[in-house]
């Protein structure tokens, strides 16, 4: 499944309503690691077609941002069913987003 970009008018239909583990990628345009992280959440989708990605530029998602207290970029976080499971702050390589989402 494609990467699903996010901000702050659909976050709550397209993760917090989604059914399963859903794995954000809280980023910016300006953040230097979040460009490293970018093709890694892009690779992990591709391997993953049936995994539930999505990003959110924090510019662009202020409020999400704030409401799950992203303080440094990137983050990544699962949901699964609205709940937040985990919680990764800095690049994570592959290996560790598919131990985040149990694949």
């Amino acid at each position: 499944m494609a990467v699903k970009h996010v901000d702050d008018t659909n976050f709550e239909a397209e993760v917090l309503q989604a059914s399963g583990k859903v794995l954000v990628d809280f980023w910016a345009t300006w953040c230097g690691p979040c460009k490293m992280q970018g093709p890694i959440i892009e690779e992990l989708a591709e391997a993953h077609p049936d995994a539930q990605v999505a990003k959110l530029d924090v510019d662009e998602g202020p409020d999400t941002a704030e409401k799950f207290n992203i303080m440094s970029i990137p983050t990544i976080v699962v949901f699964e069913n609205g709940e937040v499971v985990s919680k990764a702050v800095g690049v994570q390589q592959k290996e560790q987003l598919e131990q985040m989402l149990g694949l």
